[in-house]
């Protein structure tokens, strides 16, 4: 049998998909060795780096066992603006084996220093608020070009055009960030779109997030600046050696077209008999548009994006179609998403087709209560052209499941209509399975969740006039979005904002990026929202390993804790009024979501105990000895204030709930081991008076069934989790659900939507309790930062007689899965090479390399 080679894969570089405009001179590395001997730790690596020009520099054989985002090495030249860099790698093994080089990463600097650019930020001279814009110009190249670069952003939102080809395939680009701190611009290869000769280049334009209507309660304009701006530079290298620059300045033109008006809540209006042809080809007369102006604008602002764009990732048919009581036509997509529509119709000049969004029917009929001020109405006006016509909205998003169609020219073909599945393109790297079908899909409904609600930052809902980037719920949810998903470079990019955002005092806005709200501005120090600031950074370093984020946000988080500690009563009690406490515990009444069984007060003790000894922690992982004693003094003198104020004399919670005992246990807060076990035992008899029933809010609901995991309470924790009735995590699944709802009860046993005020169909914090599938349940978790040892540790349990998990660590694949068969309990695991296993089952404890092992034993356990 010969021996397995050893293979290495392409360097990545920072968090992100390509390499293209990269904003960093310095940037880490990362690779995985994809094939390699059973029981493989890397010795040493070497890294070579090519210029376009010259001799390569190599690192030389480096003794050590790093491969996820190394340094950039210390005497290696750094990049500079636009610079091209091919990059490879090859390693050793501590078993004497090597590699060769792997395949080359190609990488390419973006313009990194704010001199680069040399276009200005434009707009239109004459502004027709709330009506989106096209821009244009033309240009000539002397001979044929060799390489061009597209350099492109707004304040809003933009789709480019060269010479009537469209750039790239983002959406909704540049995205959302605090634009007064944060510009992020866009790197694109056109060397293909532009030739010899006359050229043209032409820009739609819209509000979005910058100047359109956004926030609750029907939200408000000109959040950010009273008019959207384009920015954009083309640079071409030709063939006769000349370079030639465009960008946008005062002699570009503009003009209004189709798109009658557009914002990310209302919707689109298209108008296609508006469209000029060939308007961003040569040759097009534009001597009837208007003029433009150049805006005042910081390009110290600007900066490459540090993870994917949001894109169009899938294209739904609908699974039916429907009648309504009163005869309008119905498309079910059979699944709860993000995103809009595609349709192909062809009829008259000035048919107008008409395209209503929800997520819900009630009574057979499109149910839109839920999205508040939200229209998510799209309107398209045929062209009549006297063939099909294929259109889309731009510049708009919807949270829909159904879409009610009017208008139609002739009998509607399903075949004609899609769902494009809008959100930031993301890799997936986590799956669970089980035996459990509503379980399953209970997964299935987390992973749409995040899918609908990740469109380029982290929000609560896509579907009403909120979608914004609370921070409470990201902070319970980033352990299971790590998992299923590669998030690293999106929450990197909000956790920046965040820091931004941040006030001077420390407090942390309830949402990031931070714009004026109706009784959320100015935002107060609030537990489990605030918490953000230090328990993100912390999740993605041991998820990603990614000890750099920790460093990036070491200010922000410092200044939350310190914030706390400095409000603290003399006996150490953070008393701050205000708090959301146990939000959306099920007791609450609909219109009251404050109203939870657990003491807010004990919740922001808890959590301060909580993230004052994270903080240490980080403290110690960068070095900072000072501040970890200083903070693991703060996290025991918290620790101590919620012993003294908030157990009662038999070691109890004084507020006896399932979030309180849950909070106690998970974060450290009991006195022995003994208060422990009775704690955990008083949170199992708790689940059992409620009928094995959830009774927690945000607070409680990531922490309960690990803390009666952890307290030895694994029948309670899978009767909990394997509950159908209300509320529960399945009851939503048993009424049709194909996302996690905002509320246990979002629908009613009788079929009608919940009255409360919010009740989204599409929020992922309840469902944070996927994290639990994958690292009890199925038995997969992080042992070390970035998964460099796993934990192997299934507890099976609530009738279920197999369970899986796999997930793409930084390393490679990794798996594990179990199965009860004939009294025996098969676990098999597989471990990525450069990584080790702690393998922990009932009597058993083994430590794993690299490679695929399985273990047979007895169960029940003896």
């Amino acid at each position: 049998m010969s021996a397995t080679p050893l293979t290495v894969s392409a360097p990545a570089v920072e968090h992100r998909t390509s390499a293209l405009g990269i904003g960093e001179d310095r940037p880490r590395l990362s690779w995985t060795v994809e094939s390699a001997p059973e029981n493989w730790l890397q010795d040493a690596y070497e890294i070579e780096i090519r210029p376009s020009h010259g001799p390569a520099w190599s690192s030389g054989r480096v003794t050590g066992g790093d491969s996820v985002l190394v340094p950039w090495p210390g005497d290696a030249p750094a990049l500079t603006s636009r610079e091209r860099r091919t990059v490879r790698v090859r390693v050793w093994g501590r078993d004497g084996t090597s590699s060769g080089f792997g395949p080359a990463l190609e990488l390419e600097a973006g313009l990194l220093s704010p001199g680069d650019f040399t276009a200005a930020m434009i707009a239109p001279a004459v502004p027709e608020l709330r009506r989106p814009v096209m821009l244009r110009t033309s240009f000539t190249l002397p001979s044929r070009p060799v390489r061009a670069r597209l350099y492109v952003t707004a304040q809003g939102l933009y789709e480019a055009e060269l010479n009537g080809v469209r750039v790239g395939d983002e959406v909704l680009a540049p995205g959302w960030t605090s634009y007064h701190h944060r510009l992020r611009y866009a790197t694109h290869d056109v060397t293909g779109l532009v030739g010899e000769g006359a050229n043209a280049v032409g820009v739609w334009l819209a509000e979005g997030w910058f100047s359109g209507r956004f926030g609750i309660r029907g939200g408000r304009t000109q959040i950010y600046g009273e008019q959207p701006g384009l920015l954009l530079q083309l640079e071409a290298e030709c063939a006769d050696g000349t370079r030639v620059t465009v960008g946008t300045d005062d002699g570009w033109r503009c003009a209004h077209g189709p798109i009658l008006t557009s914002g990310l809540y209302e919707g689109e209006r298209h108008d296609a008999r508006a469209e000029p042809d060939g308007w961003s080809r040569p040759g097009f007369d534009a001597a009837g548009w208007q003029p433009v102006r150049e805006l005042d604008f910081d390009r110290s602002v600007l900066c490459a994006p540090t993870g994917p764009p949001v894109r169009r990732v899938e294209a739904r048919s609908p699974e039916r179609v429907l009648t309504s009581p009163t005869g309008r036509t119905i498309l079910d997509f059979g699944q709860n998403l993000a995103g809009r529509v595609r349709l192909r119709a062809q009829g008259p000049a000035g048919t107008t087709i008409t395209l209503r969004h929800a997520e819900v029917l009630q009574g057979g009929e499109l149910y839109t209560r839920p999205l508040h001020y939200a229209d998510a109405t799209d309107t398209y006006v045929l062209r009549g052209a006297g063939r099909p016509e294929v259109w889309e909205p731009r510049f708009t998003l919807h949270g829909f499941r159904y879409v009610e169609v009017t208008g139609w020219p002739g009998e509607l073909d399903p075949a004609d209509v899609t769902a494009q599945v809008v959100h930031t393109d993301m890799r997936r790297t986590g799956w669970f399975g089980s035996s459990d079908e509503l379980l399953d899909r209970l997964h299935e409904n987390v992973v749409w969740s995040m899918r609908g609600n990740f469109v380029d930052l982290p929000t609560d809902c896509p579907q009403r006039d909120e979608r914004l980037g609370w921070t409470g719920d990201i902070q319970v949810f980033a352990p299971t979005a790590s998992f299923l998903h590669d998030c690293a470079g999106l929450l990197t990019s909000w956790l920046a904002d965040l820091a931004h955002d941040q006030d001077a005092d420390g407090t942390v806005p309830f949402v990031v990026p931070a714009i004026p709200l109706p009784h959320w501005t100015p935002a107060w120090p609030a537990a489990v929202w605030g918490d953000a600031a230090v328990l993100v950074p912390w999740t993605l370093f041991r998820r990603f390993g990614d000890r750099g984020v920790l460093r990036a946000q070491y200010d922000s988080a410092r200044a939350w804790i310190d914030l706390v500690a400095s409000e603290c009563d003399a006996d150490g009690v953070w008393r701050r009024r205000g708090q959301l406490g146990d939000w959306l515990d099920p007791a609450a009444p609909p219109e009251d979501p404050w109203q939870a069984r657990t003491d807010p007060l004990l919740v922001a003790q808890a959590y301060f105990a909580h993230s004052a000894r994270t903080l240490a922690r980080i403290a110690g992982e960068l070095g900072e000895q000072a501040d970890r004693d200083r903070y693991d003094a703060v996290a025991d003198e918290a620790r101590a204030a919620f012993r003294r104020t908030y157990l009662t004399a038999e070691g109890g919670p004084t507020s006896d709930t399932q979030t309180a005992c849950a909070l106690a246990l998970r974060f450290g807060l009991l006195p022995d081991a003994e208060t422990a076990e009775a704690v955990g035992r008083r949170l199992a008899e708790l689940v059992a008076l409620e009928g094995d029933r959830i009774a927690t809010g945000f607070a409680g609901t990531p922490e309960i069934c690990d803390a009666l995991a952890e307290a030895g309470q694994y029948d309670t924790a899978y009767r909990l989790l394997t509950q159908r009735a209300c509320p529960s995590w399945l009851y939503p699944v048993t009424q049709g659900a194909t996302t996690v709802w905002e509320r246990w009860d979002s629908l009613l046993p009788d079929g009608t939507v919940n009255p409360g005020e919010m009740t989204s169909f599409n929020h992922y914090a309840l469902g944070a309790v996927a994290d639990f599938l994958h690292r009890t349940v199925a038995g997969l978790a992080p042992a070390e930062p970035g998964y460099r040892r796993l934990r192997v540790a299934p507890r099976p349990g609530g009738g279920l007689t197999r369970a899986e998990a796999r997930h793409l660590t930084p390393y490679g694949d990794a798996r594990v899965g179990w199965r009860l068969a004939d009294g025996l309990l098969t676990v098999e695991a597989t471990v990525p090479p450069n990584t080790t296993a702690d393998l922990d089952l009932p009597g058993l404890r083994e430590h794993l390399g690299s490679g695929t092992h399985r273990r047979t034993l007895p169960w029940p356990p003896p």
